[in-house]
């Protein structure tokens, strides 16, 4: 099969823009390549999954099904942390996924050092390939963990930050792309509170008194986030807006 036919035929299931991006990186592409990913792609597939590559904040990240898909939405955490010109800060990322937002962070911001926490395994053999690619196995640790592990560090953390599950089981509005996506990373209980409950509850153990915990959130969810925060004790520092003008990420301090 010829690209130009490959390209006819992902046009044809997925539109122009995905059939460039797969011809694009896959400039040799059989028949029977080419009609597999046409059918993934018939089914929602996104790109991402297909090609097993995103970029993030100018960075280039691997990706499966064992992660969610870097989003642009996600970049207005690191923006929100980098905006607080942190020097030499040790950071926590809580369910790391595919890495990419400590090594977002990590690669700008001088100094930095962090670990990167997930409870599936298999997202971290995806951002511990990634740390490795990024050249940053000396400045980032891999550890398997949970929000509901209240263990403590020997060295608290500077930052503090997540974007958890805060999807409600049985939501509506999810689009047909997040199917493929892995349930835990997407989905929690209490209405799509539980993963904040648990953050809000124990990493308090984990952070310094002068840190800060930097958290994503979805659209609407200020108010009931701020709520299970404040009661816990964090102080409230600000909220910061994506690109969309969506409240999308929660700054607190101890």
């Amino acid at each position: 099969m010829t690209i130009n036919q490959a390209f006819e035929l992902l046009k044809d299931a997925g539109g122009i823009r995905a059939a460039r991006i797969i011809t694009d990186n896959f400039p040799k592409i059989s028949w029977f390549r080419a009609h597999i990913i046409a059918h993934r792609l018939r089914r929602g597939t996104p790109v991402a999954k297909i090609i097993h590559k995103k970029w993030f904040y100018g960075l280039e990240f691997y990706t499966n099904r064992k992660t969610l898909d870097p989003r642009p939405d996600t970049e207005t955490l690191v923006e929100s942390v980098l905006s607080d010109g942190w020097r030499a800060p040790r950071i926590l990322d809580l369910g790391t996924g595919t890495g990419c937002i400590i090594a977002a962070l990590v690669k700008n911001i001088d100094s930095a050092t962090g670990m990167a926490v997930d409870i599936s395994r298999g997202a971290l053999r995806v951002a511990r390939r990634n740390i490795k690619k990024l050249g940053l196995r000396d400045r980032i640790k891999i550890k398997h963990g949970s929000f509901a592990n209240p263990r403590s560090p020997r060295k608290k953390f500077d930052i503090v930050v997540s974007n958890p599950p805060y999807i409600a089981m049985g939501d509506p509005r999810v689009n047909a792309g997040a199917t493929h996506d892995p349930r835990i990373a997407l989905y929690a209980k209490n209405r799509g509170m539980a993963a904040y409950e648990q953050i809000a509850k124990n990493a308090k153990n984990w952070i310094a008194e002068s840190g800060k915990l930097y958290i994503e959130i979805g659209a609407g969810a200020e108010v009931s986030v701020r709520k299970i925060f404040e009661y816990a004790g964090w102080k409230f520092t600000r909220a910061n807006k994506d690109l969309s003008g969506i409240t999308r990420v929660l700054v607190f301090g101890v």
